[in-house]
This record gives C-alpha cells, sequence and structure tokens, in this order.
C-alpha cells in the first residue's frame, strides 16, 4: 500500500483495535523492547565505522551551520490543520456533518505575506518571517501501539523493537560532537516524567543513549522550575559527604545484580557519567540551570505554563554551551495533545500555552545573536485528521455510527485520530530559510502530502546534516553497523537551507 494514498491514509486513521488486540501488542512490544535494552547492557564500545556507501571510505562530515539544537516536541500528535497547516474552516453547530470540517480554528495572517497559520498562534504568526515551515513531513502506519511506536521512531529514526537499544537523536549528537562544555551535559529533556504517565516503560526505551551508554544518555528535568535543585547537592549535605556517597555507588555498579549482563564498557560509561554530573555540582556552570536568576519581566514573558519555563532553561542552557535539549509539552496518554475527545477546547488551551514560549525562545535567540548558531525545531510524532470518538464499547459504537456522522456535542468538535499522512514540522536558525514553505498537503480530505514529502529518514538527514553530522555515519555495534540514519539512506533536504 503507498504511503501517500486515500487507502493507505484510511488505514492509518480508521483502523480500531479491540482491546484484547492492544493488550496482546503492547506486551509484545515491550518484550522486544526489554531483550533490546538488555543487549545494550551486553553491548562492548561502538566503533565509528567509514562511509556508509564504500566501506573503509573516509567519513567527510558536512560543515556544521549549527552548534546546539533545540527540539520543542508536542508530544501526543499535533493536528496540522489545527496550527500550522489550516484548511477550510466551520465553525460548531449542531447537526454539521462530519466530513466538511477540516479546521475547528479559522486562519490567521503572519509576518509572511501570503503564509496563514492557526489562530491562537499570534505571536508564532509573529515570527514566521525567521522560520522554515514543513508542511510535508509523513510517517508509516506502524499499527496499533501508535504513540510508543511513533515516539520511538520519530527520536531514533528506527521502527521498533529493534536488537538493539537504538540511540535518540540526542545521543548522537552528543557521541558524534561532543560537548559544546565539558561541565553541560550535552543531551537535556525537559519536561518529561518518565514514571507515573502509563507509558513509562515505551517513554524510557528512547530516551536513552541507547548502546552508545549512559553517558550520552539525557539529563532528565521534568519540572525546569526545579532544574536548579538537581545540580546541587542534597540541602545540609557537606562536600566530603556527598563525595563518600559517590566511591559507594561506584561500589555499587560493580556489585550490580544485572553485572554479569553488562560489558565493560557500559559499566565504564555509567561511571563517566556520573564523573560528569559530580563536576557539575562543582561548577559555576551550574547556575545555568536556576530560571529564578531571570528577571521577573522575563519569566512572564514565557507565559505561565511548565512548557514555557521549560523553553526559558532551553536558552539558558543553550548559552551555557549544552548540545541537544528537548522541551516538551509531556505526552500523557489522552491529555495535552492526545486530543481523542474535547479536541477542540485543548488545542485551543495548548495554544495558549505554546505560543508566546516558542516566539519568545526564537526572539531571545536571535537578540542574542545565537539563532543562527541554534536549529529550534517544532515538531510532534504525526497529526490527526477528524473522525469522532468517544463512543463507549463497540456494540454502541456500532448502533450509533448513523447518528455520529454529524455533530452533536462539542466534545466531538475537534481533529481526533491519529493521521499519517502530513504533518507539520517548523524550524528556525540552524542556517534553515527565512519565511519559507517546504512542501504542500491537499486541499480537500485525506490531507495527505501532494508536494515533496520529507520522511522520518529525510527530515533526520536534514537536522544532522544542519548540525555537521554525516546522515551517513556508522557504528560497528556487535559486529554489525549501525547507522544514523536507517540503514545510512537518509537524505537531506538542501532546499531548506539558506
Amino acid at each position: 500500500m503507498h504511503p501517500y494514498s486515500p487507502d493507505f491514509q484510511a488505514h492509518a486513521a480508521g483502523r480500531v483495535f479491540t482491546h484484547g488486540e492492544k493488550r496482546e501488542t503492547r506486551r509484545a512490544f515491550l518484550k522486544a523492547l526489554s531483550a533490546s535494552t538488555l543487549a545494550a547492557l551486553m553491548a562492548h564500545e561502538p566503533r565509528l565505522l567509514g562511509a556508509a556507501s564504500t566501506p573503509g571510505a573516509k567519513l567527510v562530515n558536512p560543515t556544521a551551520k549549527a552548534d546546539c539544537c533545540i527540539l520543542l516536541w508536542m508530544g501526543g500528535g499535533m493536528a496540522a490543520p489545527e496550527t500550522w497547516d489550516p484548511k477550510r474552516y466551520l465553525p460548531f453547530e449542531v447537526g454539521l456533518p462530519v466530513e466538511k470540517i477540516l479546521s475547528t480554528f479559522p486562519a490567521i495572517p503572519t509576518a509572511v505575506e501570503g503564509l496563514q497559520i492557526s489562530q491562537g498562534l499570534e505571536h508564532c504568526a509573529g515570527v514566521m518571517d525567521r522560520a522554515t515551515l514543513i508542511r510535508s513531513h509523513v510517517q508509516p502506519d506502524l499499527g496499533s501501539i501508535l504513540h510508543s511506536r511513533h515516539q520511538y521512531h520519530w527520536h531514533t529514526g528506527y521502527v521498533p523493537p529493534q536488537t538493539v537499544a537504538a540511540p535518540h537523536i540526542g545521543a548522537w549528537m552528543a557521541r558524534v560532537l561532543g560537548p559544546r562544555n565539558q561541565v553541560i551535559p550535552p543531551f537535556i529533556n525537559i519536561g518529561q516524567r518518565l514514571e507515573g504517565v502509563g507509558e513509562q516503560e515505551e517513554l524510557k526505551a528512547f530516551t536513552t543513549g541507547g548502546f552508545f551508554g549512559a553517558e550520552f544518555g539525557p539529563f532528565n528535568l521534568p519540572y525546569p522550575e526545579e532544574a536548579a535543585r538537581s545540580v546541587k547537592p542534597p540541602e545540609g549535605m557537606e562536600p566530603g559527604r556527598f563525595a563518600n556517597r559517590y566511591k559507594a555507588y561506584r561500589k555499587l555498579i560493580d556489585k550490580n545484580p544485572h553485572r554479569e549482563f553488562m560489558s565493560d564498557y557500559q559499566q565504564e560509561s555509567m561511571l563517566r557519567s556520573m564523573e560528569s554530573a559530580q563536576r557539575l555540582l562543582s561548577s559555576q556552570d551550574k547556575d545555568a540551570f536556576d530560571i529564578s536568576l531571570e528577571s521577573k519581566e522575563t519569566i512572564a514573558s514565557y507565559g505561565d505554563s511548565r512548557f514555557g519555563r521549560g523553553c526559558l532553561l532551553a536558552r539558558r542552557l543553550a548559552e551555557a554551551g549544552a548540545r541537544y535539549i528537548e522541551v516538551t509539552t509531556e505526552y500523557v496518554p489522552f491529555l495535552h495533545w492526545d486530543t481523542h475527545e474535547n479536541g477542540h477546547e485543548t488545542v485551543k488551551r495548548l495554544k495558549g500555552e505554546v505560543d508566546r514560549p516558542i516566539a519568545q525562545l526564537v526572539k531571545d535567540l536571535e537578540s542574542r545573536g545565537l539563532l543562527e548558531r541554534t536549529l529550534v525545531i517544532v515538531a510532534s510524532e504525526f497529526s490527526r485528521d477528524m473522525m469522532i470518538e468517544g463512543v463507549p464499547g463497540s456494540e454502541a459504537r456500532d448502533q450509533s455510527r448513523a447518528k455520529t456522522d454529524k455533530l452533536q456535542e462539542m466534545k466531538h468538535y475537534g481533529l481526533h485520530r491519529h493521521f499519517t499522512g502530513g504533518t507539520s514540522v517548523v524550524m528556525f536558525g540552524g542556517g534553515t530559510k527565512k519565511g519559507y514553505v517546504h512542501g504542500a498537503t491537499a486541499d480537500e480530505r485525506p490531507l495527505i502530502a501532494v508536494k515533496d514529502p520529507v520522511s522520518i529518514m529525510d527530515l533526520h538527514a536534514t537536522i544532522f546534516t544542519a548540525m555537521g553530522i554525516n546522515p551517513k555515519t556508522a557504528y560497528d555495534v556487535e559486529k554489525r553497523p549501525f547507522y544514523a540514519t536507517e540503514d545510512g539512506h537518509g537524505k537531506p533536504v538542501m532546499g531548506v537551507f539558506a
């Protein structure tokens, strides 16, 4: 089935899986992830290989256009027609045929003549003259565990499960490029809790350094306002006592009950990550984690949301020398951008949380002379399309099918169902063009990419190219090559660069 065909999109958006199917597929998925995690613990030090196309040839990296990458992650599935790619708008009305609804917000003008985005993103509209807007990002249909599998795929470039733990793109940057500042962690993850969110094992599966080891994994900061506490010894603890705890930790790692499954490289990687953390705790650079040092006016300019505070923290960390920073609205099933019900009202609230911070981050980086060397990306695992949800039970669903082809309640007004055929990605800085639109989606359903589609493989190749990493970069892992983009086939979209 062709990935851009109507049949493909009907399959991707319309398949309804039973609870039994979901449980069984999830169980198999988690089992496979556990196996890949164990394989990562057993892996020896990965060895850099030559160019993928010619074994043994010297790998030539492109000239870096950016030194730092900031990913603003809209976890849960941000609907492109409700944000960056508005379509025909119809306001809520009882009895309105569902098939006629493409966008539930009107379009607004931007700083780029002729370019419109969705109402509620007025601050972002004012900085679109600094942006490259990709409207033709596409993803494959990955089956029933859509969020888990798609988020893993987007962040690693590989469809799960894999026989080894695929590194996060932030880990690739940390390993290949190294730190910009020896004290600041090169890979920092802001805003996502990894416990108590319903899918912690799935989130943990890709929020790692993978086979590169713990030292290249993320420094996790779920709550940006508490980041300063994360880089200080416990209150009242003397430096000597803290140092003794570190020595005790080294012994614990060596006596780990899973030590027999850990290679020496992986064990040493864990220890090196602890040594890096200890250096940070004793450095003045740790002040970069303290957003309370900003003026009240600056803090207010980022808005009153956890995501906004995360964007402010990201700006401070980019200034301090972080290599890759991810700030997320946080993925929690059926919350935030996972808009299966009350979609319109939820997206309205979310726009209020992300609009000002995104625009302010861009303006602040620009005013400090950092935007050209910082690649800022706004992305999500897929888009959404209009199909009514919220009808409990398959029998009730069948009985009410005739009723739900027309809107009856406000909670059904919105774009609910997962859609992979046309997603938007926004890029600022990092050598990308200003006020540029790449690709297009259809004006009528199915809203698939009809011009210049960009796969995850090619999007990653574009990001790596901006950062000065050859998309064909490969490491030897357990006697086989593992590439930065799948099989080294990713091709950068050079048209987005100035």
